[in-house]
């Protein structure tokens, strides 16, 4: 009896196995949706428009983005969350997530509960920047003008918990300055606030950012990560500037709802990483300054697992509040 009802289990896994890879065959079927949970024009709207079109065309299937801003991405992201998981709504992801799992647990979703990680895509440096009537050329100057006006400069971000608001926290916990942060909705109007010298200094990616460096529309401070971008070489890292330890990146991947069946995840995982080790995509985003991300669902389920702790310890030390 006991070797029947093996028998049958075996025959069960089998059968479930073999219903997923036909299913990874035929998959997809129609349109594909990817919730960007960021308003547009920043970098996860432009490269998830990027991935959607190349992917429209490799498996000859409609992908479509549609922007759902909101709540420092929880919006977006919870009704991801409860869509069916079956490969036809996926999540544009970023470093706003990891950190929400610290920075917001209370939301209605846990990131490595109710998601599937599928594909990393790419990462690029951030930019300091500040509005030409700030009377600061460098960072150590901007410090001390911090510092000699506590709570008297303000920063912009694109809302709670993203790569733009935890850079500057990151920063003032570094260089024990009291700035201000100003969130907004979308990273579309937290450029044109520094842009518009309504807010004094912000944090961008460099990949959206550097046009507006070099129109003189803002000064470039510094930027964020380890060692120099080759997109503006000139411009010093915060970390040589003189704020020991700072390194800081935006990267951005795409997740599923938990449950997908891994056929499905695995060839949009083989999709996504041909797709970014293309020549061409290269190419063009090193002239932007943004690199390629490829790993295996498996290896970006890692990379989350150590980024959620990297920025728990971060908002811990540095007593991060949401606002």
């Amino acid at each position: 009896m006991k070797n029947l009802v093996r028998i049958a289990a075996l025959a069960s896994l089998a059968l479930t196995a073999l219903l997923s890879q036909a299913v990874a065959q035929d998959y997809p079927a129609r349109a594909v949706k990817i919730v960007v949970p960021f308003g547009p024009g920043g970098p996860a709207d432009i490269y998830a428009r990027q991935l959607a079109q190349y992917l429209s065309d490799s498996l000859k299937q409609s992908f479509v983005v549609e922007n759902r801003p909101g709540a420092g991405s929880i919006i977006g992201t919870n009704e991801v969350a409860k869509s069916a998981p079956d490969g036809y709504t996926l999540l544009l992801m970023s470093n706003t997530h990891t950190t929400n799992e610290s920075l917001t647990p209370n939301k209605p979703f846990q990131l490595m509960r109710d998601f599937l990680p599928v594909a990393a895509i790419n990462y690029s440096d951030l930019v300091m920047v500040v509005h030409p009537s700030v009377a600061a050329k460098d960072v150590k100057e901007f410090i001390a003008l911090a510092k000699a006006k506590p709570g008297g400069l303000n920063y912009a971000s694109s809302g709670l918990a993203t790569p733009y608001h935890m850079a500057g926290e990151l920063f003032k916990s570094l260089s024990g300055t009291d700035i201000v942060h100003v969130p907004h909705k979308a990273s579309g109007e937290m450029r044109s606030s520094v842009i518009g010298g309504h807010v004094q200094m912000a944090f961008d990616a460099i990949t959206t950012m550097t046009a507006n460096v070099q129109a003189g529309q803002v000064r470039a401070l510094a930027t964020s990560a380890s060692k120099r971008s080759s997109v503006l070489p000139n411009v010093p890292t915060i970390a040589e500037s003189g704020v020991a330890g700072y390194d800081a990146t935006i990267w951005i991947g795409i997740m599923a709802p938990a449950g997908t069946p891994k056929p499905i995840v695995d060839k949009l995982n083989a999709e996504v990483n041909k797709a970014i080790g293309r020549a061409d995509v290269k190419a063009a985003w090193d002239k932007q300054g943004a690199a390629a991300l490829a790993m295996s669902p498996s290896e970006f389920d890692a990379y989350l697992r150590k980024d959620i702790d990297k920025w728990a310890a971060v908002v811990k030390s540095a007593n991060i509040k949401t606002q």
